[in-house]
């Protein structure tokens, strides 16, 4: 059975880490292309002009629009280009990142995460979008980032919200990478190069992949709630940085190289509930986490743990949570839909999936969740 595991080529945390930043540039020459909202380069600049000038190297702004669309990344391609920049830094959060990684086109990248998330720093993936907004496309690069550099006082200054959401996206990784273990489905380490035409073969995901992913839950259960309580106080502790490592490396690597299935195919499809729009990717994937344990038919006793480790960090129990206060059958049955076309990673389940299951699920999710609350405030 062929396997494949892609990992970064480093991976760095540590408090003060920007410091740092210079040498990782020197590493490549002397000048880099900055990618990032002008107000997260504002937070940090006095740490950027301090590794500047210790390191010898210059940061060149690109201004970056805000949205990853080929226009912006080419024109960002153009400014490294005519300023002759020696390697591309995707800093601040989800979107800067992604259009760094479509920038530099999987050589010399450095990722410099500003919040926890979600757990993309790591991965060699991006997804593109179209002007307004809407999803464009997934793109695949050689390789992961040649570094990935975590300052965690710079995260635990973030608002908490960001990292108990990239505690919502973590924990959805080791259930996910155990239903595509279970069923040998494809994992997203085998898609580098020109694997989605069909010119090279699928790959499962390795033994090491699941053991990380496992790691993963074992962690948020372990220190997730007080590592929130130490980001309330905008301190850093051991406990926080063991979930800022979960949240960006062990969740990263856990979901590209074991696997991704119902879960975050069932958030794609809650995009077509208006009252989730304001909510952030990892709140949803935690709902949609609990969905993927009801159609899976979990013990309850997991099921419990799950509750309990999401109710102690303040994730999402119920759709009400997420902002939708009422859902029709047929508004279930839509989401659904969604999150079972041909190409999405529900099927990476192990056992056939009908889109009336995801729908009972789904309603079924929001009423366990709701019931655990009454229980809890009884």
């Amino acid at each position: 059975m062929r396997k494949a595991l892609i990992l970064p080529t480093k991976y760095v945390q540590g408090e003060d880490e920007l410091l740092n930043l210079g040498y990782f540039v020197s590493t490549f020459g002397s000048s880099a292309l900055l990618i990032a909202n002008p107000a997260d380069v504002d937070r940090i600049r006095p740490q950027l002009d301090a590794t500047a000038e210790k390191f010898g190297v210059s940061f060149i702004e690109g201004g970056f629009s805000g949205e990853v669309t080929r226009a912006e990344t080419k024109r960002l391609q153009q400014v490294a280009k005519e300023q002759h920049t020696d390697c591309i830094i995707g800093l601040g959060g989800g979107k800067a990142i992604d259009a760094s990684k479509v920038v530099a086109e999987g050589e010399k990248l450095i990722i410099v995460p500003t919040i926890a998330a979600q757990d993309a720093p790591t991965s060699h993936s991006a997804v593109l979008y179209h002007e307004d907004g809407s999803f464009d496309d997934y793109a695949y690069f050689k390789q992961s980032p040649s570094v990935v550099l975590v300052d965690t006082k710079v995260v635990a200054k973030a608002p908490t919200r960001f990292l108990v959401a990239g505690m919502g996206d973590a924990l959805s990784t080791y259930f996910e990478a155990r239903a595509t273990h279970d069923s040998y489905s494809r994992v997203n380490a085998s898609l580098p190069m020109g694997s989605r035409e069909g010119l090279t073969p699928p790959a499962s995901g390795t033994y090491a992949a699941l053991a990380m992913a496992k790691l993963c839950w074992e962690h948020l259960q372990e220190d997730g709630l007080n590592a929130k309580i130490a980001c309330d106080a905008n301190l850093v502790t051991e406990s926080l940085s063991k979930i800022v490592e979960t949240n960006i490396l062990l969740s990263g690597l856990g979901f590209e190289s074991g696997g991704l299935a119902a879960a975050h195919a069932i958030h794609n499809g809650m995009t077509v509930l208006p009252g989730a729009h304001s909510y952030l990717h990892g709140e949803k994937v935690a709902f949609a986490t609990l969905t993927q344990l009801v159609l899976e038919d979990a013990k309850t006793e997991e099921m419990n743990d799950v509750m309990d480790f999401m109710a102690s960090v303040g994730l999402p129990l119920t759709l009400a949570d997420l902002g939708v206060d009422h859902i029709t059958y047929e508004e279930a049955l839509e989401v659904a839909k969604i999150a079972c076309i041909p190409e999405e990673s529900i099927h990476s389940m192990p056992f056939p999936i009908v889109v009336e299951d995801v729908a009972n699920a789904l309603i079924v999710a929001d009423r366990i969740g709701q019931a655990y609350k009454d229980r809890m405030r009884n």
